[in-house]
């Protein structure tokens, strides 16, 4: 073990709030999106931090990855490959299975936390 466990809490780490390159995502709109990872663990296999992105149509693949998100602000619809569509608003927890490919349609900004876990 390379470090001692311990309990991270998001609010004492200032870390630098990231903007993310989506351009080759885009599908419609001008979204920017931002993050801030709080948590790199497990020989990076595990991350956690803060996510937004304002308004905008972009696709969004799962490979590899499963994410556990919570919304904390805004919302958006996502839309699967297979055409189910999923509305998640602030106080929504869902998960994103790997292998899941997506369209997110955020009307005017979400926020929200994420816990990615490599499989």
């Amino acid at each position: 073990m390379d470090k001692e466990p311990t309990i991270t809490l998001f609010k004492e780490h200032d870390v630098p709030r990231i903007q993310n390159d989506i351009s080759s995502n885009i599908i419609s709109g001008e979204p920017v999106q931002h993050s801030e990872l709080k948590f790199n663990g497990q020989n990076g296999k595990v991350r956690s931090g803060i996510w937004e992105s304002t308004a905008g149509v972009f696709k969004a693949e799962y490979n590899g990855i499963i994410e556990f998100c919570h919304v904390l602000e805004g919302g958006a619809t996502i839309k699967t490959s297979n055409g189910k569509e999923f509305i998640v608003t602030a106080g929504d927890g869902f998960i994103l299975d790997a292998g899941l490919k997506t369209e997110w349609t955020v009307s005017t900004f979400i926020k929200k936390h994420f816990m990615i876990c490599e499989v």
